[in-house]
């Protein structure tokens, strides 16, 4: 069994911290943008220059606001009672099905603004989307938080102020992501219906979150099951139903990728 007893303060400056967490966020941040940059040009996708930057601005803005509202959503009776807290970033509270619907929605009006089609970005950006979700889920190990159901295994951690030892459910998300990222990488290259990828991560992602959650030590809220299970189930639907719509649609041996009838069309 192992003593969690890591510092997640790498250095302090003055009145200024420097956090493994605040890196890790930039790493997953920069790791996106250059393997666009890397995946667009590889496939000869319509973009260049400044629409990488464009891409970067539009993403941290979707992130960061469908984070927060996923967490207003999640937690709204605090929010309630507490309006101007809404705009507390500071204070934490983001959630990561909101960071994927800003994403989402944000990735569609870019790709539509750029006349590009939509399937053609997603399918590149849930690639290293998943790797930089599994290196932050060991931030959240280093930070302590998240921790799972008391357990007597083996691999059981003890938490600072927590009671009993606990399933590291942070090293089981991260090595969830970090399988996600293996499966997307070795089916980034094959002929395969545009959108693909991306539904495959929703789904991938929805299943396994939604079985991790009851090893977490989290109240739950109806039914028995917790609030990353509620957004979990509806990810887990709609991709599967998607992944089913695609492979009916697809043209045999057609690749949504390669040569598209209308390059300037949004999917």
């Amino acid at each position: 069994m192992f003593y969690h007893d890591i510092n997640p303060i790498l250095a302090e400056i003055g009145p200024f911290q420097i956090r493994y967490y605040g890196l890790i966020f930039v790493f997953g941040i920069l790791l996106s943008y250059f393997f666009l940059k890397w995946a667009a040009k590889k496939r000869g996708l319509p973009i260049s220059g400044r629409d990488f930057d464009d891409a970067l601005i539009y993403g941290i803005i979707g992130v960061i606001a469908g984070a927060r509202l996923g967490s207003v959503i999640s937690n709204a009776g605090y929010y309630v009672d507490n309006p101007l807290r809404v705009f507390a970033i500071w204070e934490g509270g983001l959630a990561f099905h909101g960071a994927l619907m800003g994403l989402a929605v944000t990735g569609y009006i870019y790709c539509r603004q750029k006349k590009i089609r939509f399937y053609d970005v997603a399918d590149i950006i849930v690639i290293p989307v998943a790797l930089a979700l599994g290196v932050g889920r060991i931030g959240n190990f280093i930070n302590g938080e998240f921790y799972g159901i008391p357990t007597e295994l083996p691999w059981g951690v003890k938490f600072p102020n927590v009671e009993g030892f606990r399933h590291p459910v942070q090293i089981y998300e991260a090595m969830k992501n970090f399988l996600i990222f293996g499966i997307l990488w070795a089916l980034r290259n094959k002929n395969l219906p545009g959108g693909t990828l991306f539904w495959s991560f929703i789904v991938l992602y929805g299943g396994i979150r939604f079985a991790l959650e009851f090893y977490k030590d989290i109240p739950p809220l109806l039914f028995g099951i917790t609030w990353g299970q509620i957004w979990s189930l509806p990810m887990l639907a709609l991709g599967i139903y998607m992944l089913y719509k695609l492979r009916a649609s697809a043209p045999p041996g057609k690749n949504a990728h390669e040569t598209p009838e209308k390059p300037d069309s949004v999917n």
